[in-house]
């Protein structure tokens, strides 16, 4: 079931939904707005010029209010806002049309697990051939609620919870099943 405004703002303000900084507006019909945040990554060059799934992938992360993403530039962001979902909530990340409409894609796995902690990190994409400047706080998608019919068993607490800023990938730290 997805949620709807009523049901978040209850769930808000017993505080078994967590999401700071919140303003009232950022509530939608059924989704919350979530808005850039400040601080943006992007891969360094590899001596080898090859990225592997086995080796920690290095980053440069600055911190800045305005990012200027250039055409076919790929770019790590995190939102303004920081979430802890209960056990038996899930969320979908969804960018915003009128971005995608301008050559945004604003892209992340897509989910948030029930039990996740922590700013979603975001994966950006200029596909057009202008540049677009980026501006910290501006809204760039929304998350919608799903509520689960139970609590999970295994609650998310993986490699990225509790991440904070532009966080690069750690798909290094992966055990994989042979």
């Amino acid at each position: 079931m997805i949620l709807s405004d009523k049901t978040i703002m209850k769930m808000l303000e017993e505080k078994s939904l967590t999401i700071t900084p919140i303003e009232p507006e950022q509530i939608q019909p059924a989704s919350v707005d979530i808005r850039l945040g400040n601080t943006f990554s992007i891969v360094e060059d590899s001596s080898t010029g090859v990225i592997t799934l086995e080796n920690e992938i290095k980053y440069k992360t600055i911190e800045t209010d305005t990012y200027v993403l250039l055409p076919g530039q790929f770019v790590l962001a995190t939102t303004m806002e920081y979430f802890e979902l209960p056990d038996d909530l899930t969320a979908f990340v969804e960018g915003r049309s009128s971005l995608g409409r301008m050559g945004l894609f604003i892209q992340n796995a897509g989910w948030v697990d029930p039990g996740f902690k922590g700013e979603i990190t975001l994966e950006l994409f200029n596909a057009n051939r202008c540049a677009i400047e980026l501006k910290s706080g501006r809204r760039v998608g929304q998350l919608v609620f799903a509520e689960m019919d139970d609590v999970a068993l295994n609650p998310y607490n993986g490699k990225y919870q509790g991440q904070t800023g532009a966080t690069g990938s750690r798909v290094y730290k992966d055990k994989e099943v042979q």
